[in-house]
């Protein structure tokens, strides 16, 4: 045996040894996945329906938000938050500079939410305004108001609709969250980073990192397929066997 972990590329004592810190990295990365996902999603919503609405004030100022924030780096964005806001000396004067703005993981969050705000707002705006004909037609017919129409009826078909795409952006946010082992956070990324550099290794510590990432994303898969399954059953077809639909011929049993 300890032959063949000599012959083995990677030093597995050493992964085993430090892997407490991968999973302090992993609580980062799930807390601010999550956590901007949650914070960007409630966002989202309102932000879509005026989207959606087209309101001649609010649509115009919400698409300018999306289009910067969907245009540019998720990484430039961190690093104008995190390098950028104390420039200012307004910024450092202010309530916000010590507990929030000085703090790396509080701008890793801020910018987090509002990239992935800016994505979900136009997915759901899309979901919105792909919203059946049908449906609406029948709520206004059964008398339903216009606020009753967009909490019962368009807005749950929207998001159930919008769970294929969600998906991807939740794994989108997953990845990008490695920007946060750019400012000092220490994410799966960053303890990755950390190894290397810390026994100056090449390979031990980014596929461990890259191992971790790859398990997250598979339970992330396999909890939106169950929602489609859950969700969406109304939307797949059942098919029948050819045979039942097939009348037998006259005087046949």
């Amino acid at each position: 045996m300890e032959n063949l972990l000599s012959w083995f590329p990677l030093d597995l004592a050493l992964i085993a040894e430090n892997f407490d810190r991968f999973l302090y990295g992993v609580g980062v990365t799930l807390g601010l996945t999550f956590l901007s996902l949650a914070l960007g999603g409630a966002m989202a919503v309102p932000l879509a329906v005026v989207r959606a609405s087209c309101h001649r004030v609010l649509n115009p100022v919400v698409w300018v938000y999306t289009y910067v924030f969907r245009g540019t780096p998720l990484l430039v964005q961190t690093y104008l938050l995190y390098y950028g806001a104390g420039q200012f000396e307004f910024v450092r004067n202010s309530w916000l500079w010590d507990p929030v703005l000085s703090q790396a993981w509080w701008c890793a969050l801020i910018a987090f939410t509002l990239n992935t705000g800016a994505y979900t707002t136009e997915l759901l705006r899309g979901a919105i305004a792909d919203t059946p004909k049908g449906e609406v037609e029948a709520a206004i017919a059964t008398g339903i108001s216009k606020r009753g129409r967009l909490s019962r009826i368009v807005l749950p078909s929207a998001f159930r609709r919008a769970i294929p795409a969600y998906s991807n952006e939740v794994i989108f946010m997953l990845h990008g969250s490695v920007v946060a082992s750019t400012i000092t956070l220490q994410d799966i990324l960053g303890v990755g980073r950390w190894l290397n550099g810390r026994y100056y290794l090449a390979y031990e510590g980014l596929i461990t990192a890259a191992v971790l990432y790859f398990i997250i994303v598979f339970a992330i898969t396999r909890v939106f397929r169950w929602l489609e399954r859950r969700y969406l059953r109304h939307l797949n077809r059942r098919r029948e066997p050819i045979a039942r639909n097939i009348a037998p011929p006259m005087g046949v049993k």
